[in-house]
């Protein structure tokens, strides 16, 4: 997640999206984080911060998308769904420092996005530093953090609709 902070926000919100970008045939799109955790590589869908309380849960996603890929989410071609569901959970040690003294926990609303097979991946390279696809299964397994495993395993039971 990028600090997008406005400088009338000194702390992040803790409310986040997780868009979990996919082609048709359910090839699920992972992102390595700059920033590692415990000596690990972190991969992970997109995820990040509102910005401020007016921005909508949408807007959070189209933008820390393309942020983080360069896709136009509302490009033709990209189908883009809000899954009505949240996530809470608590934030990493590592990283509440971010947050408001007494933040602990973040609320994560999520999405999927659906985009062709030939879209043009551009990372930023203080987020990220490599991009895979793969299967949603295995995209799944890969994932360091359990909330975006548990949601690609939901992945085809939401674009089934």
């Amino acid at each position: 997640m990028q600090d997008t902070r406005s400088e009338s926000l000194p702390y992040k919100l803790p409310r986040s999206v997780l868009v979990i970008i996919h082609t048709a045939d359910l090839q699920v799109l992972l992102l390595r984080r700059a920033s590692q955790m415990e000596g690990q590589d972190y991969w992970q869908p997109v995820t990040g911060s509102q910005d401020s309380d007016r921005e909508t849960w949408q807007e959070t996603a189209v933008r820390e998308v393309f942020e983080e890929t360069g896709i136009d989410a509302e490009q033709h071609g990209c189908v883009l769904r809000d899954w009505g569901l949240e996530n809470t959970y608590p934030i990493y040690p590592a990283w509440r420092h971010r947050y408001a003294p007494d933040v602990c926990m973040n609320t994560e609303h999520v999405f999927s996005l659906q985009v062709p097979s030939y879209t043009k991946i551009v990372l930023s390279p203080r987020e990220h530093t490599a991009h895979a696809w793969h299967h949603w299964h295995e995209a799944a397994q890969r994932c360091y953090s359990i909330s975006n495993s548990e949601a690609i395993l939901w992945l085809p039971r939401f674009i089934a609709a």
